[in-house]
């Protein structure tokens, strides 16, 4: 569980920022841009879990990651799914975008993305487990506090 505090706004397809998860190391005040993959297959989505050693240990979370400079949103995706994942994906249309401040400073801009095709086998690559999970039962998952709000609206069928 984390000491972390739900702070997020969802806002559907608001401009700006990026995201995924991350949080702890930012200094007060700092703004980590981020994407995320909704990854579906059918009624299933792609879930990700952190490895022991890294922050927020074993929390449940979309693959993706920070956006370096000079790249845009979906490049950063394509960039971080292949990294992570050892996938060529067909990035979709962006499906919500959240920030979150963290308790300790620092905030997450965070931007999920639909990924309905991509090319090869999906490999782990970081993760402690990779699975898919029906969008109802993502509740049962003790994911990232940044990304709880988004889990209950796909779980009760919103946003896809």
């Amino acid at each position: 569980m984390s000491d972390e505090q739900p702070s997020s706004a969802i806002e559907p397809n608001v401009e700006s920022g990026t995201g995924q998860p991350a949080g702890f190391g930012l200094r007060p005040g700092a703004l980590r841009l981020v994407v995320a993959a909704l990854m579906l297959r059918g009624d299933e989505v792609l879930i990700c879990q952190r490895r022991p050693d890294q922050p927020m240990a074993l929390q449940w979370e979309f693959p993706g990651g920070k956006i370096e400079p000079g790249e845009g949103p979906e490049q950063a995706l394509a960039r971080e799914l292949n990294e992570e994942l050892g996938i060529d994906a067909t990035i979709g249309q962006r499906v919500t975008h959240i920030r979150h401040n963290y308790r300790h400073g620092g905030a997450v801009d965070l931007q999920f993305f639909g990924v309905y095709e991509f090319r090869g086998e999906i490999e782990n690559r970081i993760f402690n487990d990779v699975r898919w999970v029906k969008l109802e039962e993502l509740p049962n998952y003790d994911f990232l506090v940044a990304d709880r709000g988004l889990i209950k609206d796909l779980a009760q069928g919103k946003l896809l």
